[in-house]
């Protein structure tokens, strides 16, 4: 309790320091934000943390996760937010907290942060090491999260494996893709392309034969993401 008060207080203080309340303006227009920002850029923020993250303790996952949720939940600016998945991913030890029990915290997080920045962040960081630690269940959770109605979790359950490099499970992704395939929705269609394309690198067959597959129903969008990085004949 003493160490998530202090922390929390800290990061505050960090951050309004190092603020340039000019910058504050253009950051919020340029994120779409309804969360005002500060005014502290990623390189400032990032200086500004480093110091505090790197003083922490191990500390229970109670702890982990009650600071992370104090800074996500009573964040009046945008940096605290960040704040917040800076701390989750970088206190001491982090890959030992990415465990099931863990995923309500993310789930929350994606739910109500709903946008681009947030989302893709935990989706590779947070979300994908979750489902490493237990993949046949989260699997499952994956797939319902694909065909649920939160735009922000359909997006999650396709770029959750953006790390996984050799080790994807295709079928899985096959699967999280499916039930957005036909949609009209920027992010959805975008996150396929984006998979895919990330993708190229280490099964380029497949994703060929995916989108040959899959031509008539796939966007624009999600096509020339998917082959960007592939020659006519899909090798790289």
């Amino acid at each position: 309790m003493v160490v998530r008060r202090k922390f929390v207080s800290e990061v505050r203080a960090a951050l309004r320091s190092a603020a340039v309340p000019e910058d504050a303006a253009p950051m919020q227009a340029y994120m779409k934000s309804e969360m005002p920002f500060l005014g502290v850029k990623k390189t400032p923020r990032n200086q500004a943390l480093r110091p505090l993250l790197a003083a922490l303790p191990a500390l229970p996952w109670e702890d982990v996760r009650d600071t992370t949720l104090e800074l996500w939940r009573k964040a009046e600016f945008r940096e605290e937010r960040y704040a917040a998945l800076a701390f989750v991913r970088k206190t001491p030890h982090p890959r030992k907290y990415y465990v099931p029990a863990a995923l309500p915290m993310f789930e929350e997080m994606i739910v109500t942060g709903a946008w681009w920045d947030y989302v893709d962040e935990i989706a590779a960081h947070c979300v994908g090491p979750v489902v490493r630690s237990d993949p046949k269940a989260m699997s499952k959770t994956m797939r319902r999260w694909s065909k649920g109605d939160d735009l922000w979790k359909r997006r999650t359950s396709i770029l959750c494996q953006l790390r996984f490099k050799e080790a994807t499970d295709l079928k899985l992704l096959e699967d999280c893709m499916a039930p957005s395939i036909d949609s009209k929705e920027f992010f959805l269609r975008k996150a396929i392309g984006w998979a895919l394309r990330d993708l190229t690198r280490f099964h380029p067959g497949w994703v060929v034969a995916y989108v040959k597959k899959h031509e008539a129903r796939l966007s624009g969008l999600s096509r020339r993401e998917a082959l960007r990085n592939l020659d006519p004949h899909g090798s790289k």
